[in-house]
């Protein structure tokens, strides 16, 4: 089964991504912005999954992938959504490699998805 036309939020996925670490690299002060975007993602993420998932057991390991990518890259952005800076920073300050490494697989794994738009 062809993958359901997700462009819109895979675009809005990778954006949203980028620019979260980027706000949060520049240690930039907390804006009541970011948890709504942080929660516009998640549905992006949700809506991207749920097209994975109805191509059946052919994209599985990448359903897989892209679950487990989403997972570490929500771990650092909900830190700072609901801690704001000081939060993300108590727990991830010396961390900021990893949430780019992170950040870099998740959306190498959206764009493995993205080839298989239609």
């Amino acid at each position: 089964m062809a993958m359901l036309d997700v462009k819109g939020s895979i675009n809005n996925l990778k954006t949203t991504t980028e620019e979260h670490f980027k706000y949060i690299q520049q240690q930039r002060s907390f804006t009541r912005a970011f948890p709504i975007h942080f929660e516009l993602a998640y549905t992006d993420f949700r809506v991207i999954e749920v097209a994975l998932q109805l191509t059946s057991e052919q994209n599985h390991a990448l359903l897989a992938s892209f679950a487990a990518a989403y997972e570490s890259v929500y771990q650092y952005e909900d830190a700072y959504a609901t801690g704001g800076l000081e939060g993300f920073n108590n727990q991830f300050a010396d961390k900021l490699t990893d949430y780019q490494r992170a950040k870099d697989n998740f959306l190498a794994i959206i764009e493995q998805i993205t080839k298989l738009q239609p």
